[in-house]
């Protein structure tokens, strides 16, 4: 016997079983509690159509919206019928299936061009976007297209970013951001983030940070703001006082005139201390707390660093190239890495014998370039890769949620913009803006 499907084209009949449809979401989002008969070879796009259809009852505005499923706190990503077979779940009772907004950018912004390739951003200021490029420049963005200050000085490549944001900040106190460069260098740059601007304003550092021997491959702060640490080429870590600029040589004591503006006097300052113990180049740093650094290399491990003592306190190792890193999820204690294989890894540190990674996503089909978790959620994270892809991840299924495919070329960098944005740079010398991603 044949049945009708919802929109009206003929099937072949399928078991049926009782569900209740729940949600934890708010109107308009909360359908009917009543328990509904529905054919057991759906799968998340037919669950998610029997919920749109329950949702606009009496509603001639509504617009469809895309849903995932979650049975006994697992996603659903096979038809229900499979699902419940492979976990061992009766269907002979009425079966509870929370259903949440799906995670994918509903919306792209179009391409902020740059002049080389994009090799680093960050995103953690809801404020501005701040990107970092080949062609030596560093760069905050409003919006898509409308890019604000340009950080002029770097001789070489900028090869990673951050944002600087202390802990108490003063009303009206410049933004401070940190970039570091193939120039051996990094920098310290300071402007007002709130100031209106028709026109691209052009900086430069504040303060110069000489001390590494080899390029600078990343820099990160720590949360009280007033600490950049950075990892380099020359397989040493080294920590900087952000704050201040009372210390150091100053570069030229005459003040720069531009127009009728005058510029502060640079300052130039080595580092305060250094963490040895890799033995490659350091691909990435990452300052979580206040007192632990983590670090990844090439040398095939990751480490933690106890910032007070200067002594690595934790140290995992992979088979492959460490290229990123990130520390998040629950407790804020998951790491994440990727390298030179298409494979995401995460570790819990918190487990005995946590040699080996609790999760190892593997859809991507070339090396991982970031993977960055989000700020608000224990289950996301995003990966980008030199497959040109950028991907969400949620910890409750194997797959990812969404493929983001905006850029052409390799996507050499990603990070979160404003909880519910992805922001990537990629070798198409492009910053792009998937929005509107509901993970909350």
């Amino acid at each position: 016997m044949a049945e009708m499907d919802i929109n009206g084209q003929v099937i072949e009949a399928a078991r049926r079983v009782q569900v209740r449809f729940v949600t934890k979401l708010k109107p308009p989002f909360k359908a009917p509690p009543t328990s509904i008969a529905i054919p057991s070879n759906l799968t998340r796009l037919g669950l998610s159509s029997i919920v749109n259809n329950l949702l606009k009852a009496g509603k001639d505005d509504w617009n469809p919206e895309p849903f995932d499923f979650l049975i006994d706190g697992e996603l659903v990503r096979m038809s229900l019928e499979e699902f419940l077979l492979a976990k061992g779940i009766s269907a002979e009772k009425i079966l509870e299936i929370e259903y949440i907004r799906a995670v994918a950018p509903r919306k792209q912004e179009e391409p902020s061009l740059h002049d080389d390739w994009v090799s680093a951003v960050d995103g953690s200021n809801s404020k501005f976007v701040l990107t970092g490029c080949y062609d030596g420049l560093g760069r905050i963005w409003k919006a898509a297209g409308s890019c604000t200050h340009l950080l002029e000085g770097h001789t070489g490549a900028v090869t990673s970013v951050c944002v600087v944001n202390p802990r108490v900040a003063q009303d009206g106190a410049d933004q401070i951001v940190a970039t570091a460069s193939k120039d051996r260098t990094l920098r310290l740059w300071k402007f007002d983030a709130d100031e209106p601007s028709d026109q691209i304003k052009r900086i430069r550092a504040y303060k110069i940070l000489h001390g590494h021997n080899a390029s600078v491959q990343s820099v990160a702060a720590n949360p009280a703001g007033d600490m950049v640490c950075s990892g380099s080429w020359d397989c040493q870590i080294a920590l900087w006082q952000a704050s201040g600029s009372d210390t150091g040589d100053v570069v030229s004591v005459k003040k720069r005139k531009k127009g009728a503006e005058e510029e502060d006097p640079q300052v130039e300052e080595e580092a305060k201390s250094t963490l040895v113990g890799h033995t490659q180049c350091v691909s990435t740093v990452v300052w979580p707390q206040d007192e632990a650094i983590y670090s990844a290399s090439w040398d095939h491990s990751i480490r933690r660093w106890d910032v007070e003592l200067g002594k690595d306190s934790l140290s995992l190792y992979c088979d492959k190239v460490i290229n990123c890193l990130d520390v998040g999820g629950e407790g804020s204690a998951l790491i994440a890495a990727g390298g030179s294989d298409p494979i995401l890894r995460i570790w819990d540190p918190r487990k005995p014998g946590t040699s080996a990674p609790v999760y190892q996503f593997s859809s991507h089909s070339s090396w991982i370039s970031t993977c960055k978790w989000h700020e608000k959620s224990r289950f996301h994270l995003l990966s980008a890769s030199y497959d040109g892809k950028v991907m969400l991840w949620d910890l409750r299924t194997a797959w990812p949620l969404a493929v983001i495919d905006t850029h052409n070329d390799k996507v050499l960098c990603a990070d979160w913009w404003k909880g519910e944005s992805v922001v990537s740079g990629g070798a198409d010398s492009k910053l792009c803006i998937s929005s509107d991603v509901c993970v909350l």
